[in-house]
């Protein structure tokens, strides 16, 4: 038996990137394996979470899941917090993870942060150093006017953002201050909902193949320190699922970032809620570059090429034929073909979205039934894990 886990955060809007990345894929898969989609509440609170939105969040990514297509009598959909189990498997993993385990995790979003903005505040000392020299070198040169404004210009610019770099540094500094364990250690809740289920295979996109790598890396310490208990190894490595053309989709101002529902302008992704018209807006404004033409080229172009990609997964064509159709277009042209193209791909979703949200009693009654489902396979393994560890049984 094949057994498939994921799931979302219930923040924010869920946008094109969670569905060309993630849900688009899950609905294939329900129909070849046994499937249990989370909605994944306790990591949401590892940042501070208004109560009421929290709950109104959680209610709208289950309508967003059956509006993608994923069927409730297929597969199971249910929301963490409902499931005890993840929260106590948690614990007891972390009684068994190393410290140096979760220093190694490079997803931990404000140190992450801290390094970029180290690097920048170098890149712009050097550059700063640089228009210092060239600025003294025009002091009394035969066209030193024009040079030493010039120089002069140059010098202030790169002191400006050496400056913005550090206040950013300030900035994450002073929150980092304010960051909860669970923002460190969540890589450990993510492991516990994984392995509380046997999950044989996780789609995941490339940037949490490491948190993938760490519960197999915990499963087989697991596996090792009980193996006196177990005639056989208790927890199966569970394997990656990498699917789909689009499985990294990038922010439209920003082709080398991740579409992300945190990122400040709404202009950087595509909601599922937006309308034909607002969709159209941000695909016209996207970011793109100077270069002539449509071409695929990830480091040179990265936000054409995330548009390329984008069109290939909302209509099946291959990323080939789309370049020799718009290859020599303008970037107008292109722009606005792939807004009809996102457009037709989600007026169903949004529509069936929209409907879904107004019933409050089925989305309630329908998570509940899940999490009903979800937790006859959890309490029976929880039982198994806890009598492996030496715990009295109640």
């Amino acid at each position: 038996m094949t057994r498939v886990l994921s799931g979302v955060q219930p923040t924010g809007n869920l946008h094109l990137g969670n569905y060309l990345g993630a849900i688009k894929n899950w609905v294939d898969m329900q129909h070849q394996h046994e499937s249990l989609f989370c909605i994944v509440d306790l990591h949401a609170i590892t940042v501070p979470q208004d109560p009421a939105a929290l709950r109104e969040a959680t209610l709208t990514t289950a309508a967003a899941y059956i509006a993608c297509g994923i069927d409730p009598e297929k597969s199971v959909i249910f929301h963490q917090s409902a499931v005890p189990e993840h929260s106590e498997l948690a614990w007891l993993f972390s009684t068994i993870t190393p410290m140096g385990w979760l220093n190694r995790m490079t997803q931990f979003k404000d140190k992450s942060a801290n390094r970029k903005i180290i690097d920048d505040i170098i890149y712009h000392s050097n550059n700063a150093v640089a228009s210092a020299k060239r600025f003294g070198f025009s002091v009394g040169k035969e066209d030193a006017p024009n040079t030493f404004r010039n120089n002069a210009m140059d010098l202030q610019n790169n002191i400006g953002k050496l400056g913005d770099s550090i206040q950013e540094l300030e900035k994450t500094l002073t929150k980092n201050k304010e960051d909860c364990l669970g923002l460190y250690a969540y890589p450990v809740l993510m492991a516990a909902d994984i392995l509380l289920y046997h999950t044989t295979h996780v789609p995941v996109g490339e940037d949490q193949k490491q948190h993938l790598e760490l519960a197999r890396d915990i499963a087989g310490a697991f596996n090792r320190q009980y193996k006196k208990q177990t005639p056989k190894p208790y927890f199966r490595l569970p394997e990656p699922m990498i699917l789909g053309a689009a499985t990294r989709v990038m922010s439209l101002r920003d082709g080398t970032k991740k579409m992300s529902k945190s990122e400040e302008s709404d202009y950087s992704r595509i909601n599922l809620t937006d309308s034909a018209d607002l969709i159209m807006q941000k695909i016209k404004k996207a970011k793109s570059d100077m270069e002539p033409g449509i071409s695929y080229d990830v480091e040179k172009r990265p936000e054409v090429s995330n548009m390329i990609n984008i069109f290939v997964a909302v209509t099946g064509q291959s990323r080939e034929s789309i370049i020799e159709t718009y290859g020599n277009s303008g970037m107008a042209a292109f722009k606005g073909a792939l807004a009809d193209a996102i457009i037709a791909h989600l007026a169903p979703i949004t529509k069936k979205l929209n409907e879904l949200k107004e019933d409050r009693v089925y989305l309630e009654g329908l998570l509940k039934q899940g999490a009903g489902r979800a937790r006859d396979i959890a309490s029976a393994n929880i039982a198994e894990i806890k009598k492996i560890m030496g715990f009295l049984q109640g």
